[in-house]
């Protein structure tokens, strides 16, 4: 079981790392504006996350890993407050209202808590 939730993991990391590059526009509207520098930062976290799924994918590097993914997820947790700071329940996306604001954030604390397991299992 172990090793699945590590695989699966790993597989999630190397996908979202691979998106970065095939839909850049769509990661550069992640970035909150105020941090500037969205290309550069996609194109660095995009990599990152192919590092970790692939430290994630190999028993030797696993616990390595899952510490660098669930670090590199709780960075991400920025880009989650921003936009529950700037969620409006008139906007037409669900994810730019509050309630999909809490969502993304919720998920992405399970994220973190799954990489977490799989870096000490």
């Amino acid at each position: 079981m172990h090793t699945a939730l590590a695989v699966a993991l790993s597989v999630l990391l190397i996908t979202a790392g691979i998106a970065h590059f095939v839909l850049p526009d769509h990661f550069h509207g992640l970035v909150p504006s105020w941090l500037g520098g969205a290309r550069h930062l996609v194109i660095v976290s995009g990599v990152a996350d192919i590092v970790a799924g692939a430290l994630v994918l190999y028993p030797g590097t696993r616990p390595a890993g899952g510490w660098a993914a669930a670090a590199l997820i709780t960075v991400y947790l920025v880009s989650h407050l921003d936009a529950l700071w700037h969620a409006r329940p008139d906007r037409p996306g669900l994810l730019e209202r509050p309630v999909g604001a809490v969502a993304r954030l919720l998920v992405n604390l399970l994220y973190i808590g799954w990489a977490v397991a799989v870096a000490t299992a």
